[in-house]
């Protein structure tokens, strides 16, 4: 069982003009076979959630607390945070050049392990996950996102999430940049995981096509750094259909 407890949650960043809120005080719990849907304007602070619990030195956590099954997650570093068994698929996952996509994933598969998989298994383990992904399987030897499509840089992600099995996986606008083919096979990657026992999901997304194939237990509409609406999959149909516009007025509106 994995729970990813979320209480009160405030982040600023650093500006010329000195340090900027975004994220004022948010509350999210995420239990073990949980899939937990962010949705919100650009610049609601849904990324910097996200990126906030991963460990993102671009953050202040200025208050609030995040725990993973009763450990403090703030205290942990960046790679003790992955150990323990969080992951963040980004929305624009980052090259790394001269890194080749076989010995990325063993390297991590290692570190999150404590020891190294058994070569002949982890091969027969990869070439599996690549061809669900509808990967060839010299995609492994090609450097980590360098020259990927959108969608093979996403299906590298989901990759990482079935090889490395975490407790909980953030998914940062996972379907960016995705045609409905790739969004298919990265959403049946995600059902994969999920399907299994003890896994807790947070997707955060700008539109309900996603959710038409992952289908969250709660969607959360973000904006201005706070959870201003929260229900089940009803309220992303809601909100396909009329936008944030209502939120938005409300949040603006003088106290």
């Amino acid at each position: 069982m994995s729970t990813l407890e979320i209480k009160d949650l405030q982040v600023s960043v650093s500006t010329d003009d000195g340090p900027k809120e975004i994220l004022k005080g948010v509350t999210l719990t995420i239990k073990d076979n949980e899939t937990h849907a962010i949705m919100g304007p650009n610049g609601s602070g849904k990324s910097t959630l996200a990126y906030s619990i991963a460990g993102h030195p671009k953050y202040d956590i200025t208050g609030g607390t995040v725990t993973l099954d009763g450990e403090d997650v703030l205290a942990m570093s960046v790679d003790e945070r992955a150990r323990a068994g969080l992951f963040l698929a980004m929305q624009y996952p980052v090259e790394v050049p001269g890194v080749s996509v076989a010995n990325f994933l063993r390297t991590a598969k290692t570190a999150i392990d404590g020891e190294a998989p058994k070569l002949r298994t982890w091969v027969k383990d990869v070439n599996a996950a690549m061809g669900q992904l509808n990967l060839d399987p010299t995609f492994s030897q090609r450097n980590v996102n360098e020259g990927f499509s959108g969608g093979e840089k996403k299906r590298h992600e989901i990759a990482q999430l079935e090889l490395l099995n975490p407790k909980v996986a953030i998914l940062d606008e996972t379907d960016s940049g995705l045609d409905i083919d790739a969004l298919k096979i990265v959403s049946e990657g995600v059902n994969r995981y999920r399907e299994q026992e003890g896994k807790g999901v947070l997707l955060i997304t700008h539109y309900t096509r996603i959710l038409r194939y992952i289908e969250p237990d709660f969607v959360h509409v973000f904006v201005d750094g706070k959870i201003a609406d929260q229900g089940g999959p009803e309220l992303a149909e809601a909100l396909e259909a009329n936008g944030y516009d209502r939120y938005i007025k409300a949040n603006a509106a003088p106290a």
